[in-house]
């Protein structure tokens, strides 16, 4: 039986507490569970093999109430292949309160949620060190790349230091073994004037400083691992340079208790083996830290300091006392240290970094700017109003770290085989010495030994841990410079599955800035009075639409009445009284719902939906009075965006609220394969499951607010928007810039960033399956083939580098140009009644 200890939150009295216990005592598995209502905890026993803790969190929160739960990050150092990263995770995930643990051997971090009452950070990190790794501790999380950064440089120092000591000793020990060999005068020499013995204790002393030296990292954390049971990739260096070197020391001074001709040395094998090994893991080092360079890039952008206005005089502060209402002042050339509104003065700002523009915007007084964009010519004078955590970049910068740190469904398979990886490898290696022992020629040690080292020196678990989140963090990095954040790591792999793209209309496919471009009345109401009438109740709508039909107003200096008793239809449309007098504006959905007659203007309305505008109808009193057009312009970007998609074999669908009519014309001038035309607000989840029938995937492309429920039902959501918008929690990808190219560039960065995963799987697997049976010695039978251990060891260094090398190839990522711009023609308008 466990016992974990629940923080549960919202208990009120006792009887909170006590349904809060019988929820829990209903658990299948749970042997007993007290609540305490003063201490607002439960501690529950129950068996692990019955209950998981999360079913024991599910109950709690069905019954109203909250399980307390902490995550945190934890940087790992010394991991160095697949089966440590799953030993830490394993580790951890024994310790009870630990309800998920995931441990990414490429950025090195451990991300842990787990029950603050049952289990301390500190309990974590001891955890880590006892199975054998470091803990890199930063004081604040501020400091933390910093920590992280150095503790790198160290580990890269390390390593340097030990190859060239290895090197150092290795190459005048393999020079010294090899040169004989490829000339006999030579080894003639040596033997008359040293004698095989002396020459032995030469190598037998070079090799012991490799060892007990260089040497010395692979035994700390390989014995580590083979005490926990869960042998990894040092254990399988250790075994074979300690059983080549083992070997070697007792063919030299204990030569008579080995049989007759295997009194052979291996100094050279086990000196190179751990000399080329370390060339792979430093270049390995040096490769993964460049898989980093965007999170670097970001964390560049924020500026450690800031001018704020405090006591009527400028103080330069450390940015993270800024707080929000703090007066901040920026000169021409700064990085704006926070997210804030202009109060004073006016520039061109370069918000590349977050719109993916090149162009900079001019911001003045009332304008949002966001921390970390490039402030050009002018001083700025803005208001924070978020810091820290909360600005933009800093959610930026978390979300790039979330997808890097995240493990996608195509990893599962590499990691069920790194986990009985090694422990097949050593018994191959086993099976392999026993039978060279027993089939193999004279002398059969020897051959046993050497092959039984090469098995255990070729195989590579790094190159299969390697191969998945190497690829993520450079994917997700690349898009991150691209504007396109993903905010899982798992929605790179389930982007390029869509089939179908749902573009939201408003906003998305159009620049979401209505105008009013026509205006119909009926007899004996004038154009001024009907736009005055309907702009009075429009302004107090926040409807794009409604947007458009007050600014034509003000553009024409009409002056608008008060307006009482405002209400509004979501989907239909608005109503108020206006100098004595009922307004209804609206859809011609709306006016069928108040029973008003649109057939006076049905003609004129049908003429304005076919050139792709939206028509409103208005009525005063009951009476129809006049019929309005407004057209929210097509971005430049969209039709070449929807020519992309098609291009890359995509279905294009829109949802939109306007009439079939409207909606059609809009299609058809686009190339839209799919409409769904007059979708109410609460209808948009609806339209998704529709287009998500038969199992289609459906990636659907919003705004990122209104869209929300849409985007989580979507396979993939998609918000497309600036600035504040990267903060929606609903959407799966957020894409920085309005440009709709940023779609086709985003399925194109998902289907390239698959493809090197892929890659990089392949050779890890085809590179173990091929060459542990060459190493086992499978060609000696029939081309007396024989893999030596330095050769195994160059080979194994080489799968890592190579997996590494491979994703990196995704910097250079580069999407395809969009065609140019070639939107259907405009349908004619269709003629006014006579």
């Amino acid at each position: 039986m466990t016992t974990v200890q629940i923080g549960v939150e919202g208990m009120t009295c006792a009887s909170c507490s006590q349904r809060v216990e019988r929820a829990l005592g209903k658990v299948a598995g749970v042997e007993s569970a007290v609540v305490n209502l003063a201490t607002e905890r439960a501690s529950v026993t129950f068996d692990p093999s019955l209950v998981q803790p999360d079913a024991l969190l599910a109950a709690i929160d069905d019954h109203g109430y909250k399980a307390t739960t902490a995550d945190i990050d934890i940087a790992v150092g010394g991991m160095t292949c697949a089966n440590c990263s799953q030993r830490v995770e394993r580790t951890l995930k024994k310790l009870g309160g630990v309800l998920a643990a995931n441990v990414n051997l490429a950025t090195e971090h451990a991300i842990v949620r787990y029950l603050p009452d049952t289990v301390t950070p500190a309990q974590l990190k001891t955890a880590i060190r006892e199975s054998g790794y470091e803990v890199i501790d930063a004081g604040t999380e501020d400091d933390a790349a910093d920590v992280e950064r150095e503790a790198h440089e160290r580990h890269v120092a390390r390593l340097r230091r030990d190859l060239m000591l290895a090197a150092g000793f290795a190459t005048p020990l393999v020079l010294f073994v090899m040169l004989p060999m490829a000339i006999p005068s030579l080894q003639r020499g040596i033997d008359a004037a040293l004698g095989p013995f002396v020459a032995n204790l030469i190598g037998f002393a070079l090799a012991s400083v490799v060892q007990f030296g260089p040497a010395r990292r692979f035994y700390t954390t390989g014995w580590a691992s083979l005490r926990h049971g869960s042998p990894d990739m040092n254990a399988l260096v250790m075994l074979g340079s300690s059983a080549a070197y083992g070997y070697s020391v007792v063919a030299t001074f204990l030569p008579g208790v080995l049989p007759a001709g295997t009194a052979h040395t291996y100094f050279e094998a086990s000196s190179a083996i751990i000399a080329l090994i370390l060339v792979g893991k430093y270049l390995e080092a040096i490769t993964k830290g460049r898989t980093s360079e965007a999170i670097k890039k970001l964390l560049g952008l924020q500026p450690k300091t800031a001018r704020v206005e405090r006591g009527g005089e400028e103080l330069e502060l450390p940015v993270d006392q800024v707080v929000p209402g703090d007066v901040v002042a920026v000169r021409p050339g700064e990085r704006l240290p926070v997210d804030g509104v202009v109060i004073g003065g006016s520039s061109y700002v370069d918000e590349s970094m977050i719109t993916g523009e090149p162009i900079p915007a001019l911001k003045a007084e009332g304008a949002e700017v966001v921390g970390g964009t490039i402030n050009h010519n002018g001083s700025l004078r803005l208001r924070a109003t978020k810091v820290g955590a909360d600005t933009v970049l800093a959610q930026i910068i978390k979300m790039v770290q979330d997808a890097q740190g995240a493990k996608m469904p195509i990893q599962a398979l590499a990691d069920r085989v790194v986990r009985y990886f090694v422990p097949v490898v050593m018994t191959l290696a086993a099976i392999t010495f026993v039978v060279w022992l027993v089939f193999g020629p004279a002398p059969a040690l020897t051959y046993a030994l050497v092959n039984m080292v090469a098995v255990l020196i070729i195989a590579c678990p790094c190159a299969m841990g390697l191969a998945t989140p190497t690829s993520i963090m450079v994917g997700t990095g690349k898009g991150a410079d691209m504007g396109i954040l993903f905010r899982r790591g798992d929605a790179l792999q389930t982007l390029q599955d869509a089939k179908v793209v749902a573009l939201d209309k408003t906003g998305t496919l159009t620049k979401g800035k209505p105008e009013l471009t026509d205006l119909t009345t009926t007899d004996g109401v004038s154009e001024a009075d009907a736009l005055r009438l309907a702009a009075a109740v429009e302004r107090h709508s926040e409807h794009p639409i409604a947007g458009a039909v007050v600014a034509a107003a003000t553009q024409r200096g009409l002056e608008l009445p008060e307006a009482d008793g405002f209400a509004a239809e979501p989907g239909y449309g608005v109503a108020a009284t206006v100098e004595g007098r009922l307004v209804q504006v609206g859809a011609a959905r709306y006016m069928a719902l108040l029973g008003i007659d649109t057939g006076p203007l049905s003609r004129s309305a049908a003429r304005l939906a076919a050139e792709g505008k939206t028509p409103l109808f208005a009525a005063v009193d009951g009476r129809l009075a006049a019929a309005l057009a407004v057209a929210d312009p097509i971005k430049e970007t969209t039709p070449a965006a929807v020519q992309a998609l098609h291009r890359a074999g995509l279905k294009v669908a829109m949802v939109t609220g306007d009439d079939r009519g409207t909606a059609d014309a809009i299609a058809e001038r686009l190339g839209i394969d799919h409409v769904l035309a007059e979708v109410l607000p609460d209808g948009k989840v609806d339209a998704v499951k529709q287009l998500q029938a038969g199992g289609t995937k459906v990636a659907f492309v919003g705004d990122g607010i209104n869209d929300a429920p849409a985007l989580a039902q979507a396979d993939i959501g998609m918000a497309i928007g600036t600035g504040t918008d990267i903060a929606i929690e609903a959407a799966d990808v957020i894409l920085m810039s309005g440009d709709l190219q940023g779609i086709p560039n985003a399925i194109a960065l998902s289907r390239a960033t698959i493809a090197n995963i892929k890659q990089n799987l392949f050779w890890a697997f085809i590179y173990n399956v091929i060459l542990i049976p060459v190493a086992a010695g499978v060609l000696y039978p029939g081309f007396h083939v024989l893999l030596n251990p330095i050769i195994a060891a160059a080979a194994m260094g080489t799968s890592s580098i190579f997996v590494l090398s491979n994703a990196l190839r995704l910097k250079g990522f580069r999407p395809r140009p969009l065609p140019a711009a070639k939107q259907r023609p405009t349908l004619e308008p269709r003629p006014a009644a006579a």
